[in-house]
């Protein structure tokens, strides 16, 4: 079993895809913003542990604990952004409010620096528990 391997840092990885899934979905919308009858689009946040059970995206993924078992059958995450209009709505039925798009990348960018983070401290409390003692 590798380090990548971990629970740990799987999870990292899943928020980490979902975090760029949603930079890749504002940004869409930032390039549409005069586009007429353009609806903004945004990802739902994967908080909900029995939703994310029923529909097997996540990042939620069955692991095999023995050659005995049923092997998964290609699970991954999956993301789906949905619409999700601004506060305004021009006549020509364009609903993206530049400002607001930025805002929540500001708030994916801060999100995503700090799930760097925890996996930086994460990989040096690995490093420290597998160096010899004394060392």
């Amino acid at each position: 079993m590798g380090f990548t391997d971990l629970p740990l840092l799987s999870q990292i990885k899943g928020r980490l895809s979902w975090l760029d899934e949603r930079q890749r979905v504002i940004a869409q919308n930032v390039a549409n913003a005069d586009t007429p009858g353009y609806v903004g689009r945004d990802l739902n946040q994967p908080t909900d542990f029995a939703a994310a059970m029923r529909e097997g995206g996540g990042g939620v993924r069955m692991t095999r604990t023995s050659a005995m078992h049923i092997a998964p059958q290609g699970q991954v995450a999956r993301f789906e952004s949905q619409a999700a209009p601004d506060s305004e709505t021009t006549l020509d039925g364009n609903s993206v409010v530049v400002e607001e798009q930025m805002l929540k990348m500001a708030e994916s960018r801060m999100a995503y620096d700090a799930a760097i983070g925890f996996y930086q401290k994460s990989m040096q409390m690995l490093r420290m528990a597998a160096r010899a003692p004394g060392r």
